[in-house]
């Protein structure tokens, strides 16, 4: 496993509780198919979002 895949699903675990269950199964699911770099912008996209309320 690479450094950046790992590091995705420690941030992944990490912030699994901002976000809806739906958010984190589909964020899960892009990484499984080994889109990390789109399941990583699209988890800074719901944090930002997140964040911002």
């Amino acid at each position: 496993m690479k450094d950046a895949e790992f590091n995705f699903w420690r941030e992944l675990k990490q912030n699994c509780q901002l976000m809806t269950k739906q958010q984190y199964n589909t964020l899960k699911g892009q990484a499984k198919k080994g889109q990390i770099f789109d399941a990583r912008k699209g988890m800074k996209k719901i944090l930002m979002r997140r964040n911002m309320k």
